[in-house]
């Protein structure tokens, strides 16, 4: 029992000293989480679809039959309740520079049974989305791991339909924090609208608007 223990120790004494080596080394790099880390973007909820998550949805305001892109959905802790709002008239493209991630996703969509969903393996900011596709879009956590955020909001913007939502969603417990102000700048210069905050300075979401004429 004692040896059993001991090497349990060590385990997660192990995880929690690479976990912390990530986070320092992210704070200097622009390094996406491992795929081996995922239960760091996505932990498990007992209650299915966390209130996080519903929250998230409804300052979206999605509905049925619309386009979504969920850019650097991870193992897809939006994708999936977003492609189930959207239903079999809507789809949403999981966007992903890890082959890894987007496995997990597809055996999420498998397991749910969801043909809704699009998989794209590409950097946001790659120029690899169509112009005016897209109807809303989310960035969870993801914008401070993006080399050229300039580049990645500017194809976003080009990729909404005029009147299309993004949806910037930040967190300090997230080693590549990026601050209201820092995300205002980089929205703004990109040509999106302010339209409504909710949360604090240390735990947000941000959702900007193209413009109609745009």
């Amino acid at each position: 029992m004692i040896s059993i223990l001991f090497i349990l120790v060590i385990l997660i004494a192990l995880v929690i000293i690479i976990s912390l080596a990530w986070r320092i080394a992210s704070r200097r790099y622009t390094l996406p989480c491992p795929v081996w880390m995922k239960w760091l973007l996505d932990p498990p909820s007992s209650g299915g679809v966390s209130a996080r998550t519903q929250k998230t949805i409804g300052l979206l305001d999605v509905r049925s039959g619309m386009n979504v892109l969920d850019a650097g959905c991870g193992p897809g802790r939006l994708t999936i309740p977003l492609a189930h709002c959207v239903g079999p008239e809507g789809e949403v493209t999981a966007m992903d520079l890890q082959e890894g991630m987007l496995r997990e996703v597809q055996d999420r969509a498998r397991a749910a049974g969801l043909s809704n969903i699009r998989f794209l393996r590409a950097g946001i900011g790659d120029g690899k989305l169509e112009c005016d596709r897209f109807d809303r879009a989310v960035l969870i956590t993801v914008l401070g791991e993006i080399p050229g955020r300039e580049a990645a909001l500017r194809e976003i913007f080009e990729a909404l339909k005029p009147g299309g939502i993004l949806l910037v969603e930040e967190t300090i417990r997230d080693p590549h924090f990026q601050t209201r102000s820092t995300v205002t700048r980089l929205a703004g210069a990109a040509g999106f609208i302010e339209k409504e905050f909710s949360g604090n300075r240390f735990s947000y979401i941000l959702t900007w608007e193209k413009p109609s004429g745009a």
